[in-house]
């Protein structure tokens, strides 16, 4: 049997604290452009007499089409992954939904509204407005009003 480490925090101390967030130093991305300028400015200034390998050559080529080829999955990924929220909050509407409010209190209600103002697509229950990642549960509404 497994326990879900929020529930019991809430549960026994009646208190659940959200773990504390880190802000990543920024990344130093060497971009497409970056790339080829650093290129033609090494074909510039060899020496004449000792030019640059072609097989060292062909490696940084591949090497920034591999880059770009990435850069481009991984835009497409996350394209997708907001299109698959959208998808999932606007299944939720009409459905019992159980989530954590504002206050940190776990609350229940039926989703009657979605938005997608924000980043996160939040539900509308009752008068709380909860971000999509803040429910903990899904059941079907006419499920619970047959039992």
């Amino acid at each position: 049997m497994s326990v879900d480490a929020s529930a019991a925090a809430t549960a026994t101390t009646g208190i659940y604290t959200t773990p504390a967030t880190t802000t990543a130093p920024p990344k130093q991305t060497l971009d497409s452009q970056a790339f080829l300028q650093l290129l033609v400015t090494q074909l510039t200034n060899q020496d004449p007499s000792s030019p640059m390998d072609t097989n060292q050559m062909m490696t940084q080529t591949t090497q920034l089409s591999s880059m770009e080829q990435l850069t481009a999955l991984s835009a497409t990924s996350q394209q997708s992954f907001a299109l698959q929220m959208r998808s999932s909050a606007a299944a939720l509407i009409g459905q019992k939904v159980s989530y954590t409010n504002a206050k940190g209190v776990a609350a229940t209600g039926i989703a009657t509204a979605v938005s997608f103002a924000a980043t996160t697509p939040t539900v509308t229950v009752g008068s709380d407005v909860v971000p999509l990642d803040s429910v903990s549960a899904v059941t079907s509404s006419s499920a619970s009003t047959s039992a």
